[in-house]
């Protein structure tokens, strides 16, 4: 069978095409079979935000982790460990993201994207504290540690104080009412728990609490309840008649002053644990 010229031409192309490709493709592998070895600093980066953008969290947090390692200096680098800590936190790894976005703030304090870093630690521990009911359900209710809440509350807070204007305060102020209806009601949960254990001191202390730190709370009014009938069921009946007026000053129609105040039958309550858990503080 003959060939006709200009089909060798072409075969000739094809064949340069697929030499050129081969070798292309061991060139990027390197001498280790690892792309990421050979890629320039620009390159790496785009490869990372790529694969960021693709939702590939766990390539784009290597990409970024061979950056930094290969490039300790330089702006990719800094805007890389933003990167890094944000694929982290997508990947679900709070404690790596949490470390990598604290480095970032304390190595550079003023980033231009240093308000995003303060906006992104917030919700990393924002998303560390879990889901309402998960944070006190079936746990000891004297025990529960609020310190990731308290510290998503603190750097939601930083992050307004110190940059007002920033794209992310409108978000991080709703955050923070948020948080501090959490905290507010994980407290107050507390008191319940003591009140309807018989723990009266542990309740009166832990509703005063509430309206101590969370004073314009909605969950301030309970407190107050809570705190009438701890003192009532002590004998420290002036103590309860003072926190009867508040509440009634404030919030006349609560159902405190129907006589059937909490309702332990309903379904709220069969949530609370009733094991012996110690007494209140």
């Amino acid at each position: 069978m003959r060939v006709s010229p200009t089909f060798r031409i072409i075969l000739r192309v094809v064949a340069l095409a697929l030499v050129l490709a081969l070798a292309g493709c061991s060139l990027f592998r390197g001498k280790k079979g690892d792309p990421l070895e050979t890629l320039s600093v620009a390159e790496l980066y785009q490869y990372g935000v790529v694969a960021l953008d693709r939702g590939n969290e766990d390539l784009a947090s290597r990409t970024f982790e061979r950056l930094i390692s290969r490039f300790p200096f330089g702006p990719y680098t800094e805007q890389s460990q933003i990167n890094l800590a944000y694929s982290q936190y997508k990947e679900d790894k709070p404690e790596d993201a949490y470390s990598t976005i604290n480095r970032f703030i304390k190595t550079y304090p003023t980033h231009k994207h240093i308000d995003y870093a303060y906006y992104l630690r917030g919700l990393i521990n924002f998303n560390r504290s879990g889901g309402f009911l998960e944070n006190w359900v079936g746990q000891d209710m004297s025990k529960r540690d609020q310190a990731n809440l308290r510290q998503s509350f603190d750097d939601f807070g930083a992050l307004i104080e110190r940059y007002p204007q920033s794209r992310y305060a409108a978000d991080s102020r709703q955050r923070m009412v948020y948080l501090r209806n959490m905290m507010a009601q994980s407290e107050l949960n507390v008191a319940y728990y003591y009140l309807r254990r018989g723990v009266y001191v542990g309740a009166a202390n832990r509703a005063k609490g509430v309206i101590e730190n969370y004073p314009r709370s909605f969950q301030s009014r309970d407190a107050l309840a809570i705190m009438a009938s701890s003192y009532r069921a002590l004998g420290q009946d002036q103590l309860a008649e003072d926190a009867e007026s508040v509440l009634k000053l404030n919030y006349p129609e609560h159902p405190y002053f129907a006589g059937d105040w909490p309702d332990w039958r309903s379904n709220l309550w069969k949530l609370l644990p009733l094991t012996n858990r110690g007494q209140g503080h």
